[in-house]
């Protein structure tokens, strides 16, 4: 009987030994699985946190991307820019088409002891290789003679037209020279006819040195001083217009007040001021200005 109480005692203990111990193996389960929930859930956040980053990163390497496309166009713009004004800086002269106006030697002749100035307007078109082709017209006016109140000196016209070579192109100031052929000189003759003396001009060649003002602006100043040369001057006086045969002493004497006539060779000056006009025949730096002027206008709409 003791047995049986002793071995009933034991199997109870122990079934009660097994209980606890199941009791505690869940209890370890469920704590590792919420030990796994806890270790999952960082995870989670950990990878929404990188996804934010890397949608940071993408959107600042991309603004940066655009930064520095940005600026390589304003660089490009930049030293486009400079190449074009290094062009200009390069060559003030070729393919200028210029208008003037001035008094001398150039607009276009002058005479009577080189101080009667003629008055008159030109062009002139400098090609790329800085020859320039000019040509020009103007007039005389109608004057009082000095000496004598009641008598009129007679006005006239002239023309001229000649070849130009211009010196240093990268300076504003270009030294230059000139042939030319056209009216050179006039004077007048000393008798007069109906209260008027007669204007006396002759043709010839001429030959000038050039200082000229010229940048990529439109302004234009030229100086000119130089000698012209008159062939039909160095006629003998039968054949000489500055002569004329006096019947009474039957002999050729001057048709002017100068006993020697009017002399074949001379100096002469002038002034001629004017228009340089690059939208006409525009030069490669125009070009390049006015593309540029088109690129920014598309940019800006």
């Amino acid at each position: 009987m003791l047995k049986k109480m002793c071995l009933t005692l034991c199997l109870m203990a122990f079934l009660a030994w097994a209980q606890d111990d199941e009791f505690d193996d869940s209890d370890f389960v469920s704590a590792g699985n919420s030990a796994a929930t806890t270790e999952a859930a960082p995870s989670a956040s950990e990878s929404s946190g990188d996804e934010f980053e890397e949608a940071e990163d993408s959107y600042v390497s991309r603004s940066k991307r655009d930064d520095m496309a940005a600026r390589k166009k304003f660089e490009e713009d930049q030293r486009a820019d400079e190449y074009a004004n290094s062009l200009r800086r390069r060559d003030w002269l070729k393919d200028r088409l210029m208008l003037e106006i001035g008094m001398g030697a150039r607009a276009p002749f002058m005479g009577e002891t080189g101080m009667g100035m003629g008055f008159g307007a030109g062009a002139e078109y400098i090609t790329r290789w800085h020859f320039g082709l000019y040509g020009s017209f103007g007039f005389l006016p109608k004057g009082t003679d000095n000496d004598f109140d009641d008598i009129e000196l007679e006005g006239g016209t002239g023309y001229k037209v000649g070849l130009n070579y211009y010196l240093f192109p990268k300076n504003p100031l270009h030294l230059g020279l000139s042939v030319s052929y056209g009216t050179v000189y006039f004077d007048h003759d000393v008798k007069p006819e109906d209260g008027m003396r007669p204007l006396i001009k002759v043709n010839g060649f001429q030959f000038d040195a050039l200082i000229t003002y010229l940048t990529n602006e439109w302004y234009f100043l030229q100086f000119s001083v130089g000698m012209y040369y008159a062939p039909e001057l160095g006629k003998a006086k039968e054949d000489n217009i500055s002569y004329t045969y006096d019947k009474i002493h039957k002999e050729y004497v001057s048709r002017v007040v100068n006993p020697d006539g009017m002399s074949k060779t001379g100096i002469v000056f002038g002034i001629m001021i004017g228009y340089a006009l690059p939208e006409l025949f525009p030069d490669d730096t125009e070009k390049r200005r006015r593309e540029r002027e088109k690129e920014r206008e598309r940019s800006e709409r």
